[in-house]
């Protein structure tokens, strides 16, 4: 077996991140808890050697620079994102009708791509993390409300 290239370990490693970054925000609303310190709980217990897996809780192979920058751009716009999300959601979808594992998963894209990450790669990011939480219908949601949210910044056209 071939060891992964520097780039594909790189990849892995911010979608592990993504993916921790929805955790936390998740972990943030239902417990209340203050954003800094899910983070060093996170940076201090989650992450661990690669051979441990997501199941036990744990975020082997973390990009823990993007993971922090993440949650605290989150937090930080947290009032745009708010306002943004609830304009993308269909009417008859209130925000508080999203699962809330589903909400911190769009909260921490749409603030990423407020950054300006271009529209399909946080498109493509988005799906894989959404894919990693859920199996139904979910994804194809986060693919809808990512693609136009792109289309409003002026970005890439069309999604997946």
């Amino acid at each position: 077996m071939t060891e992964p290239s520097s780039t594909t370990s790189r990849k892995r490693s911010r979608t592990i991140a993504r993916m921790a970054a929805t955790q936390a925000l998740y972990q943030c609303e239902q417990t209340g808890a203050n954003p800094e310190s899910v983070l060093m709980e996170f940076i201090r217990h989650r992450h661990v050697a690669s051979t441990a897996c997501f199941e036990d809780g744990h975020i082997p192979d973390a990009d823990l620079n993007l993971l922090e920058e993440l949650v605290r751009n989150a937090v930080l716009k947290q009032d745009a994102i708010e306002t943004t999300l609830t304009a993308l959601l269909p009417e008859s979808w209130p925000m508080d009708r999203l699962d809330p594992v589903l909400r911190a998963l769009l909260r921490t894209a749409i603030g990423e791509m407020m950054t300006g990450l271009p529209a399909q790669v946080a498109i493509n990011e988005y799906l894989d993390v959404a894919h990693g939480f859920f199996s139904g219908d979910e994804p194809k949601m986060v693919n809808g409300i990512l693609d136009r949210f792109a289309r409003q910044l002026g970005g890439e056209q069309g999604a997946r």
